[in-house]
Protein backbone atom coordinates (compact mmCIF):
# COMPACT_ATOMS: atom_id res chain seq x y z
CA UNK A 1 0.00 0.00 0.00
CA UNK A 2 2.11 2.78 -1.71
CA UNK A 3 0.75 6.23 -0.83
CA UNK A 4 2.02 10.00 -1.35
CA UNK A 5 0.85 12.11 1.42
CA UNK A 6 3.09 14.59 3.01
CA UNK A 7 3.58 16.23 6.30
CA UNK A 8 2.80 19.43 7.21
CA UNK A 9 5.25 22.20 6.48
CA UNK A 10 7.28 19.52 3.93
CA UNK A 11 9.57 17.71 6.48
CA UNK A 12 11.44 15.03 6.03
CA UNK A 13 11.55 11.80 7.95
CA UNK A 14 14.57 9.52 8.57
CA UNK A 15 17.83 8.48 7.23
CA UNK A 16 19.33 12.27 7.03
CA UNK A 17 15.97 13.63 6.85
CA UNK A 18 13.93 15.92 9.15
CA UNK A 19 10.70 14.86 10.79
CA UNK A 20 7.74 16.18 11.60
CA UNK A 21 9.17 19.67 13.67
CA UNK A 22 12.27 20.02 12.40
CA UNK A 23 13.31 17.35 14.68
CA UNK A 24 16.35 14.52 12.89
CA UNK A 25 15.03 11.47 13.07
CA UNK A 26 17.32 7.98 13.36
CA UNK A 27 19.02 7.12 10.27
CA UNK A 28 21.26 4.31 9.24
CA UNK A 29 23.28 1.92 11.06
CA UNK A 30 25.76 -1.01 10.18
CA UNK A 31 24.62 -4.39 9.67
CA UNK A 32 26.78 -7.42 10.71
CA UNK A 33 29.56 -7.56 8.15
CA UNK A 34 30.01 -4.35 7.47
CA UNK A 35 27.35 -3.68 5.05
CA UNK A 36 25.07 -0.91 5.66
CA UNK A 37 21.38 -1.83 6.79
CA UNK A 38 20.01 1.62 5.38
CA UNK A 39 17.24 1.32 8.47
CA UNK A 40 15.75 4.35 9.68
CA UNK A 41 13.04 5.34 11.82
CA UNK A 42 10.03 7.99 11.35
CA UNK A 43 6.28 8.84 12.18
CA UNK A 44 4.01 7.35 10.29
CA UNK A 45 2.79 11.01 9.83
CA UNK A 46 5.68 12.34 8.61
CA UNK A 47 6.50 12.96 5.01
CA UNK A 48 7.51 9.91 3.29
CA UNK A 49 11.40 9.95 1.99
CA UNK A 50 12.35 9.29 -1.64
CA UNK A 51 13.14 6.11 -2.56
CA UNK A 52 12.26 4.76 0.64
CA UNK A 53 10.08 1.51 1.50
CA UNK A 54 8.15 2.26 4.39
CA UNK A 55 7.02 -0.61 6.56
CA UNK A 56 5.08 0.31 9.79
CA UNK A 57 6.03 -1.78 12.42
CA UNK A 58 3.12 -1.10 15.51
CA UNK A 59 0.78 -3.55 16.22
CA UNK A 60 -2.46 -1.50 15.82
CA UNK A 61 -3.49 0.66 12.84
CA UNK A 62 -2.59 3.88 13.26
CA UNK A 63 -5.78 6.69 14.00
CA UNK A 64 -6.78 8.71 11.71
CA UNK A 65 -5.46 7.21 8.81
CA UNK A 66 -7.67 5.36 6.13
CA UNK A 67 -6.07 1.95 4.96
CA UNK A 68 -6.84 3.20 0.94
CA UNK A 69 -4.56 5.17 1.43
CA UNK A 70 -1.79 4.29 4.18
CA UNK A 71 1.41 6.36 3.03
CA UNK A 72 3.91 3.00 3.52
CA UNK A 73 4.22 -0.16 1.47
CA UNK A 74 3.57 -2.64 4.16
CA UNK A 75 2.43 -3.69 7.42
CA UNK A 76 4.57 -6.22 9.17
CA UNK A 77 2.82 -6.34 12.72
CA UNK A 78 4.35 -9.21 13.74
CA UNK A 79 7.29 -7.96 14.32
CA UNK A 80 5.59 -4.92 17.05
CA UNK A 81 6.17 -5.88 20.56
CA UNK A 82 3.39 -7.74 21.94
CA UNK A 83 0.06 -6.55 23.01
CA UNK A 84 0.80 -7.46 26.74
CA UNK A 85 4.48 -6.06 26.38
CA UNK A 86 3.49 -2.63 25.27
CA UNK A 87 0.29 -2.32 27.57
CA UNK A 88 2.91 -2.96 30.02
CA UNK A 89 5.72 -0.03 28.72
CA UNK A 90 2.84 2.10 28.43
CA UNK A 91 5.48 4.76 26.48
CA UNK A 92 6.83 5.57 30.86
CA UNK A 93 10.59 6.52 29.82
CA UNK A 94 11.19 5.05 33.22
CA UNK A 95 10.73 1.86 31.87
CA UNK A 96 11.96 1.75 28.50
CA UNK A 97 15.23 -0.18 28.95
CA UNK A 98 13.39 -3.14 30.14
CA UNK A 99 11.20 -2.82 27.52
CA UNK A 100 13.94 -2.81 24.68
CA UNK A 101 15.57 -5.67 26.64
CA UNK A 102 11.77 -7.89 26.97
CA UNK A 103 11.23 -6.73 23.34
CA UNK A 104 14.39 -8.20 21.98
CA UNK A 105 13.86 -10.97 24.09
CA UNK A 106 10.51 -11.50 21.85
CA UNK A 107 12.33 -10.77 18.74
CA UNK A 108 14.43 -14.00 19.11
CA UNK A 109 11.21 -16.00 18.10
CA UNK A 110 12.09 -18.87 15.69
CA UNK A 111 8.81 -17.72 14.16
CA UNK A 112 9.78 -14.33 13.18
CA UNK A 113 13.25 -15.62 12.13
CA UNK A 114 11.99 -15.37 8.20
CA UNK A 115 10.17 -11.78 8.90
CA UNK A 116 13.07 -10.17 10.37
CA UNK A 117 15.59 -11.39 7.60
CA UNK A 118 13.46 -9.91 5.27
CA UNK A 119 13.56 -6.72 6.46
CA UNK A 120 17.64 -7.10 6.91
CA UNK A 121 17.31 -7.81 2.96
CA UNK A 122 15.10 -5.10 2.56
CA UNK A 123 17.16 -2.84 4.95
CA UNK A 124 20.40 -3.90 2.76
CA UNK A 125 18.92 -3.57 -0.73
CA UNK A 126 17.63 0.42 -0.10
CA UNK A 127 16.55 2.76 2.24
CA UNK A 128 14.13 0.53 4.62
CA UNK A 129 11.96 3.36 6.95
CA UNK A 130 10.68 1.69 9.70
CA UNK A 131 7.20 3.48 10.70
CA UNK A 132 5.55 4.05 13.93
CA UNK A 133 2.65 6.23 15.26
CA UNK A 134 4.74 6.35 18.77
CA UNK A 135 5.33 10.64 19.36
CA UNK A 136 9.12 9.48 20.95
CA UNK A 137 11.03 7.29 18.53
CA UNK A 138 13.91 6.69 20.22
CA UNK A 139 11.71 5.47 22.91
CA UNK A 140 10.16 3.41 20.64
CA UNK A 141 9.70 -0.24 19.53
CA UNK A 142 10.68 0.77 16.08
CA UNK A 143 13.92 2.06 17.30
CA UNK A 144 14.65 -1.39 19.35
CA UNK A 145 13.75 -3.08 15.87
CA UNK A 146 15.69 -0.85 13.95
CA UNK A 147 19.00 -1.76 16.71
CA UNK A 148 18.15 -5.36 16.33
CA UNK A 149 18.07 -5.29 12.24
CA UNK A 150 21.56 -3.06 12.11
CA UNK A 151 23.37 -5.50 14.58
CA UNK A 152 23.87 -3.09 17.22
Amino acid sequence: MAGGHRAAGGHRAAGGHRAAGGHRAAGGHRAAGGRSSRAGIARVYDDPAPGSVRVLVDRLWPRGLAKETAPFDEWCKQVAPSSELRKWYGHDPARFDEFARRYREELTSASLAEVLEGLRDKARAGRLILVTATRALDRSGAAVLRDVLSGA
